[in-house]
């Protein structure tokens, strides 16, 4: 049964997954331009924000938000893939004003830019800082379905299917059956 705050939202995919494995209990995948629906549908529906992270992989950036609600637990994480030619999201610290340190703190790291930040200013690095340390050259980028389990998936697109290739179009059910090793990247019970 699809939540309130996701009914009718656009959506490359979306997944249960299991809270005890990957500590969230639902994961969409979406285009950066419905970005702002979906977290202004949580705001609403008395999410906050715990994190932001960026994962740099041969797909693109895998821009990844958690949220998670006081008197109903149940960790969200939404996705978004962006390129590496044009690594922009919308800034959502106009909905979460937390959002604001962690998008700076991806911007200085990997240079994903957040349109419509207030204060684009780097965070961590110098401001005359010309590089983003946590960049990944190509040979060390590894493909999303590498990196993760898509969970159980309730509803997908082609694009998403050409992301995690089922294992008769050449993926592996061993390797999508193993733990997320984005888990690393971005903390303790969590999934990228």
């Amino acid at each position: 049964m699809t939540a309130e705050w996701a009914k009718d939202l656009p959506v490359i995919s979306r997944s249960k997954m299991s809270p005890d494995r990957t500590g969230t209990v639902e994961s969409a995948f979406i285009h950066a331009q419905d970005l702002l629906n979906a977290v202004r549908r949580l705001y609403d529906a008395g999410y906050f924000i715990e994190d932001l992270s960026v994962v740099d992989t041969s797909d693109g950036f895998l821009v990844v938000y958690h949220f998670d609600h006081y008197t109903a637990p149940g960790r969200i994480a939404l996705r978004v893939l962006v390129s590496h030619e044009t690594p922009e999201v919308p800034s959502i610290s106009g909905v979460f004003s937390g959002a604001d340190w962690h998008e700076r703190e991806c911007h200085d790291f990997f240079g994903v830019i957040f349109t419509g930040h207030p204060n684009p200013l780097p965070l961590l690095l110098p401001e005359d800082a010309d590089f983003h340390p946590l960049l990944k050259n190509s040979a060390e980028r590894k493909r999303l379905s590498e990196l993760m389990t898509p969970g159980e998936v309730e509803v997908s697109t082609p694009a998403f299917e050409a992301l995690f290739p089922k294992p008769e179009e050449g993926g592996s059910a061993e390797k999508l059956d193993k733990p997320e090793r984005a888990d690393r990247e971005t903390g303790p019970s969590s999934e990228a």
